[in-house]
């Protein structure tokens, strides 16, 4: 069974009630909100976590891509984006380190995110 029909298949037994007790008692440890998970025990357990740094999901296709295939989550320094986030404003350098990723493409995402955002507010001066 492929990752898409096992998804598919989940969601709609979730939605007719049919999950098993094991399955309901791991959603309800997941964390729903910042304040949930903020003091939880690091490395952060939770992978499927859209802030989770370990692995990336495609919500269109349900394609899983590994950022740091040669390592465990274990082995990771930072695995939440949002802890990141909360140490406040950090270097290229080092948000390439936590997301595998070289300074360059970080900051070539960067300024793709900044050109976008003035699109969107209607300052675009290029």
């Amino acid at each position: 069974m492929s990752r898409k029909e096992m998804a598919r298949d989940l969601r709609k037994r979730r939605e007719a009630g049919l999950l098993d007790p094991e399955e309901s008692a791991l959603d309800d440890d997941r964390p729903r909100s910042r304040a949930d998970c903020a003091d939880a025990p690091r490395p952060c357990l939770f992978v499927s976590c859209k802030h989770h740094l370990y692995l990336d999901v495609n919500p269109e296709t349900g394609s899983v891509k590994l950022n740091f295939p040669d390592k465990e989550v274990w082995e990771l320094e930072e695995t939440c984006a949002l802890d990141v986030a909360d140490r406040g404003g950090i270097t290229l350098e080092e948000v390439g380190v936590i997301m595998n990723l070289t300074r360059e493409r970080i900051r070539q995402v960067e300024s793709r995110g900044l050109h976008k955002l003035r699109v969107v507010a209607g300052d675009d001066f290029d």
